[in-house]
């Protein structure tokens, strides 16, 4: 039996049966057979189902709200929040299927003459990939679980999707399911085009991704659990797409005139957003890079040691919550740990009480340190951030060549245009999806502009994102009709 436990006090909530291997693979049967109709669906009818999701999670919410704050210890105004952001996505995508997007026709009519400059009447199309396996976060119970973006922008692209559970909010999951049936009950839908699965350790995962009638897999959660997945995926007799996030450190580079003129200020924002959430954000800001040698005129390194000082106080303020599970509490413990063994300074390292949520910790190395030893640059998931000081701009360029992949870059202090910010951004621009010039990587807005994805091992898709209307396109595939009949040009990009 799979177990639901109260985040805070470890008490066991409910018990619920794990999804077996036939159920599977008959939940899979059951959304190919969801796909074709779905796929030849208007805009209308798939704006309608988004539409009738989103009033489904506004109308439990004070039940859903409970019961994950239950699960997950995130408290009611966060859930709350959340829950709005969740219905925001799913209605955004909802006019996103309404205005036509995902039949977006590009026309290329026929040139006459020999070619190369001579060709055929085409026209690009967009065509939706298939049955989408959707791997629920621990972190966001609604915004990236059941009904979460990779699901909306799924829907919207005309993709049935399976869900699989987190163990982390199953009883949450379960309600939400509950309000899903409701809905394509109620429309008529056929209950295979959205349904979940359920079930620990690694085995219903890769069954999932396995199974020939899945089309596409979108996941957020760890590198090495994503890495797996995706491997499993490339690896199938027909590989298919694999839309990993995965884990990110969010370096924030802050140049020492910037801090000399608000350090203080900047170091309550900052710690702030390591604490958030209890630092359980996929954008909390693991890495902090200072320059010590920069500006002629600023005893930088005085500079940024005031601001490290400003820091540790700002943090020894804040009050995490509890994690949101055992595991990630070890975890977290495991990679401070690492820190220390790695020869990381430990500036702000405080024991918690038996059975207390965890302290926030800052610890700090250097440049070359930081390059040299790949424990530094692992993702530590919890309240805590790594100081890096380099010696100099280029050192500070080898820091973030160093990271890889990340899904932010932070750069405070590059509002002016010289040699040395325009490397900056180069270097930000190299490694990050999405670069900030103000504020912290915590809060991603769900707009057009948006990319959450970036390098490895950010994620496995760096062309891709998973928030944003942007995500539609990573479950629809392109095809070019070339010489098209009236009959099926008539369709304007809706599928047959």
């Amino acid at each position: 039996m799979l177990t639901s436990y109260d985040a805070r006090t470890g008490a066991t909530l409910g018990t619920l049966p794990p999804t077996s291997p036939v159920d599977v693979d008959a939940t899979c049967t059951a959304a190919a057979q969801a796909f074709a109709p779905w796929r030849a669906s208007s805009g209308a009818q798939r704006a309608a189902l988004l539409r009738g999701l989103a009033d489904s999670l506004e109308a439990d919410r004070e039940a859903l709200v409970a019961l994950a704050d239950q699960e997950t210890a995130l408290g009611p105004v966060r859930l709350n929040g959340e829950l709005d952001r969740t219905a925001f996505q799913l209605r955004r995508f909802a006019d996103i299927a309404e205005r036509g997007e995902p039949f977006a026709v590009v026309d290329d009519p026929a040139v006459a003459g020999a070619p190369p400059a001579g060709h055929p009447a085409m026209q690009r199309w967009w065509q939706p990939l298939g049955p989408v396996a959707m791997f629920s976060a621990s972190n966001f119970p609604f915004a990236f679980s059941v009904l979460g973006g990779d699901t909306a922008s799924a829907l919207a692209a005309g993709c049935p999707v399976v869900v699989k559970a987190h163990s982390g909010h199953l009883l949450l999951s379960n309600r939400v399911m509950d309000g899903v049936r409701r809905v394509l009950a109620a429309q008529q839908l056929p209950a295979g085009l959205i349904s979940m699965v359920q079930g620990g350790g690694r085995d219903i995962g890769v069954q999932l991704v396995r199974h020939p009638a899945i089309a596409a897999g979108a996941f957020t959660g760890s590198t090495a659990g994503g890495a797996a997945l995706a491997a499993e995926a490339a690896a199938r007799p027909r590989p298919i797409p694999f839309f990993g996030e995965l884990g990110s450190v969010n370096p924030v580079v802050a140049l020492p005139a910037e801090l000399a003129a608000q350090g203080s200020t900047l170091a309550t924002t900052l710690a702030g957003s390591i604490a958030l959430g209890c630092g359980q954000f996929c954008t909390n800001p693991g890495v902090i890079v200072l320059i010590d040698h920069l500006q002629p005129g600023l005893d930088a390194r005085a500079v940024n040691d005031a601001f490290v000082a400003q820091l540790e106080e700002a943090l020894r303020a804040q009050q995490p919550h509890a994690m949101l599970t055992r595991g990630m509490r070890d975890a977290f413990d495991t990679g401070v740990a690492h820190w220390a063994q790695a020869g990381a300074d430990m500036r702000l390292h405080e024991t918690a009480a038996a059975g207390a949520p965890p302290r926030p910790v800052l610890a700090q190395v250097s440049a070359l340190d930081f390059i040299a030893k790949a424990a530094l640059r692992e993702e530590v998931f919890g309240p805590s951030s790594l100081v890096v000081r380099a010696a100099s701009l280029s050192q500070a360029l080898q820091v973030l060549a160093a990271v890889g992949g990340s899904l932010t870059v932070t750069l405070w202090g590059a509002q002016q245009d010289s040699e040395e910010t325009r490397a900056l951004v180069a270097g930000a621009m190299a490694i990050a999806g999405r670069v900030l010039f103000a504020g912290v990587p915590t809060g991603v807005a769900v707009t057009a502009a948006q990319q959450h994805g970036g390098p490895w091992p950010s994620s496995t898709r760096p062309e891709s994102t998973s928030v944003g209307d942007a995500a539609l396109m990573r479950f629809l595939r392109p095809v070019c009709l070339q010489d098209a009949p009236a009959w099926l040009l008539q369709r304007q990009g809706q599928p047959v």
